[in-house]
């Protein structure tokens, strides 16, 4: 049994990655705020899944996931304090603030291509470093509590997908799948709540 263990870790790793990560969409989908905490959890198993299949810049969004995560925790927290309702309404995103996550998304793009397509050995840079500049702002955008965060994953999801597929990574590449259909329910969710919240 040790030696199993020993032999297949990197999988018993991603495979507790992914069970996590189902836990944590659910609680997003429903806007919880113990999602954080297992968001942390999460990120902490696929920092090593990542490194293990040399995907740098997702290894490296995975780390930004750890400290958004405290973030979106304390952030939470207090607009459920701060709010009549106890719950951190949900948002539409501002033209403002949408054209300024487009520039950073952008920037961002072309900042980690050139690093992972001269400083490592990534196989797929370009994709790569699109799926993690994108990740990033959706993961803002969901600490702020914007609706539009779910469009932004669903896009992620479907390209992530593809790349785990590729590398072989196929409880992770399960997951994302699992991933892009939850974007679209906690979508439809989110907006649900939003009217309400309104009414």
């Amino acid at each position: 049994m040790y030696n199993w263990i020993v032999n297949h870790w990197e999988e018993i790793i991603e495979i507790f990655g992914t069970i996590s990560g189902l836990i944590y969409i659910f609680l997003e989908i429903k806007a919880k705020l113990l999602m954080w905490p297992v968001g942390i959890v999460t990120s902490a198993f696929y920092i090593i899944v990542f490194f293990t299949s040399k995907f740098y810049a997702d290894m490296s969004l995975q780390i930004y996931y750890l400290i958004i995560s405290i973030y979106g925790w304390i952030y939470w927290y207090k607009g459920n304090k701060k709010s009549k309702s106890k719950k951190l309404k949900i948002s539409k995103t501002t033209k403002k603030t949408a054209l300024t996550l487009i520039i950073i998304t952008i920037f961002l793009f072309f900042i980690m291509s050139y690093i992972l397509s001269n400083y490592t050995d990534s196989p797929l840079p370009y994709w790569d470093s699109f799926t993690t500049a994108l990740s990033i702002i959706a993961t803002w955008m969901l600490a702020k509590k914007l609706i539009e965060q779910w469009i932004i994953w669903i896009i992620v999801d479907l390209v992530s997908m593809s790349l785990y597929i590729y590398k072989k990574l196929y409880p992770t590449s399960f997951l994302f799948l699992v991933f892009t259909i939850l974007a679209f329910v906690g979508f439809i969710e989110w907006k649900k709540q939003m009217q309400k919240t309104k009414q």
